[in-house]
């Protein structure tokens, strides 16, 4: 399908859907009018498409005269608070881990590379691992990372992490507000590629009692920490 080329978020409409379907508005008032905020290129579909990033409103009252910030809608309140050091320039940087969890194994939680009736060999050989006996998945890493940076979020590094299955990718540094931006697209990349292998995404913590967990670091920094002066008595 021939589409046009958006340029800006002016060029991109707002939209919406039913929130009374997903528990952000009640069904007497259920329109969630979407507002886009951030826009990538479309990793899957190319051409000019493109994946958007909206912020969620619903209205405040019947007479549908005044917009409020939807329930789940957290970026709007985070910006403020953003916006507030950007001359300070805030850099981002977050290191992603997730597990990818088999859905043809007999565990449903079950991690890619598991034996069906058990644990595989101890931690240690996983880590930034190479070869079949230790590295599983790569191909999926792989795949997300090519989409990311097609779409054009600042993915970093990946590698391959500490449990059998278990992988994680770097975004940034992004500044401010956008690294936000460019994380929750990145998930929503990986989930997509994923689905084309039949296997999902975990961020979930901990997933096993005695194995490696999944975390989402954040690396930080400001226009004066960078620049050297004032050392670790400026940063705390």
């Amino acid at each position: 399908m021939d589409v046009e080329e958006v340029k800006s978020l002016a060029d991109i409409p707002e939209w919406n859907y039913d929130g009374s379907s997903c528990y952000q508005a009640t069904t007497d008032n259920s329109e969630i009018i979407m507002k886009p905020v951030a826009y990538f290129r479309d990793p899957f579909r190319k051409g000019n498409h493109i994946i958007v990033m909206t912020e969620t409103y619903k209205w405040k009252d019947s007479n549908c005269s005044e917009l409020e910030s939807a329930n789940t809608n957290f970026r709007v309140h985070a910006k403020k608070i953003f916006d507030a050091s950007l001359d300070e320039e805030p850099w981002f940087g977050i290191e992603q881990e997730y597990t990818l969890v088999g859905t043809k194994t007999k565990f449903t939680t079950w991690p890619l590379g598991w034996p069906h009736d058990g644990y595989p060999g101890p931690q240690g050989p996983y880590y930034c691992s190479v070869g079949a006996n230790n590295c599983f998945g790569r191909i999926i890493a792989d795949a997300h990372y090519r989409a990311c940076l097609y779409a054009g979020i600042k993915v970093s590094g990946t590698n391959a992490e500490v449990m059998p299955g278990q992988w994680e990718y770097q975004v940034g540094p992004v500044e401010g507000i956008a690294m936000g931006d460019h994380l929750w697209i990145s998930r929503y990349i990986l989930q997509r590629v994923a689905e084309d292998f039949n296997v999902t995404i975990s961020f979930a913590p901990k997933l096993f009692e005695d194995w490696n967990g999944s975390g989402c670091h954040c690396n930080f920094s400001t226009k004066t920490m960078r620049a050297g002066t004032g050392g670790m008595d400026y940063i705390n």
